[in-house]
């Protein structure tokens, strides 16, 4: 069951939800922020905890705490109630928050400062179980993300496309290195994830003995997507090798942009300060998550889920890139993605 935003909120209050994660001390820190992340094993949550570091020593008069949450959609609720000023959420998750659309009930009011990676829809499976595609999933157990993930909502999605109902199998909500634990114990035929290329879960899982892991595609449902949820959906491929030789041939399947998220109160000084801190120490951020290098000036605004904050835009345009620009490519290829 979803956790509702006002107990999320008593949770973060009472220290349930990331209590005192990554704190970064500043001396002359004077006002206190909050990132929401994911889970511990994820991209976002060292992508977060290497930001809060960033931004505390680069924005005057601030002290940044990168806080493990369960995700997008959890993290629109944050944004919404003022426990987080940025978050890192799903292009679909944050499109739906603005608008108002299911499983929230009114819009929230937020920003992108930026378009950071892509999320790759994987669909992993025990080949062995009869499963050749999205459809034969029907009758199986299969892992669809954790609760108030993005991979839940591409799960669900990518499931009612194919005409499979949340009834036609026997789900379990469990993130990537939960879902990779329970393949190889045969507790479930397939999971949907989410993620960064290659994700450690699934390296480690296709290097299983005696397991005959496969990927299916999910290209062909990108029209229904688009029509029904709109256009920030794209396809591209999990090229082939990236999980092993026996991933022998390219895997075309649909792709989420991430974006930074910021409160709708943010102010305009503060988000350009924030925008030239992540582009001047992006080095920084790629150490600790590699898929900060999927980030270029011209790919900052690749992602229509929500309006782009005037800070964000103010920087870009001193770096010579026009509003609605969007140029992709230009980031490097991270080594491996941790699974979360």
């Amino acid at each position: 069951m979803r956790t509702t935003r006002r107990q999320l909120t008593q949770l973060l209050a009472a220290g349930a939800v990331g209590a005192a994660v990554m704190r970064v001390p500043s001396a002359a820190a004077q006002d206190r922020k909050t990132i929401a992340t994911g889970g511990t094993g994820g991209v976002y949550y060292p992508y977060g905890g290497s930001l809060a570091s960033v931004l505390s020593n680069e924005v005057p008069d601030t002290e940044w705490t990168a806080e493990e949450t369960s995700a997008s959609v959890d993290n629109m609720y944050l944004i919404e109630s003022g426990d987080a000023d940025l978050a890192f959420v799903l292009s679909d998750t944050a499109y739906d928050a603005g608008q108002g659309n299911a499983p929230f009930e009114a819009p929230i009011e937020a920003f992108s400062l930026l378009t950071l990676y892509n999320n790759y829809t994987h669909i992993v499976v025990n080949a062995d179980a009869g499963i050749a595609t999205v459809e034969d999933l029907a009758g199986k157990k299969v892992s669809v993300g954790s609760p108030g993930s993005g991979t839940e909502v591409i799960a669900l999605r990518i499931l009612e496309a194919a005409g499979v109902g949340e009834d036609d199998l026997s789900r379990e909500q469990l993130g990537a290195g939960e879902s990779a634990g329970a393949m190889k114990d045969g507790l479930i035929d397939a999971f949907f994830w989410s993620g960064g290329l290659p994700t450690a879960a699934v390296v480690d899982l296709t290097a299983t003995p005696n397991l005959n892991v496969a990927f299916l595609a999910s290209d062909q449902y990108l029209d229904q997507l688009k029509e029904a949820h709109g256009e920030f959906y794209q396809v591209a491929n999990i090229p082939a090798g990236t999980y092993g030789d026996g991933q022998a041939e390219d895997i075309p399947v649909v792709v989420v942009p991430n974006v930074l998220v910021a409160s709708g109160e943010m102010d305009e000084q503060m988000a350009y300060d924030i925008t030239k801190a992540i582009f001047e120490n992006q080095d920084t951020l790629i150490a600790a998550a590699p898929s900060a290098a999927e980030l270029t000036l011209g790919s900052a605004q690749c992602s229509q889920a929500l309006p782009y904050h005037p800070g964000a835009l103010k920087y870009l345009e001193e770096q010579g890139i026009a509003e609605g620009t969007c140029e992709v490519g230009g980031g490097a290829t991270p080594e491996a993605t941790p699974a979360g």
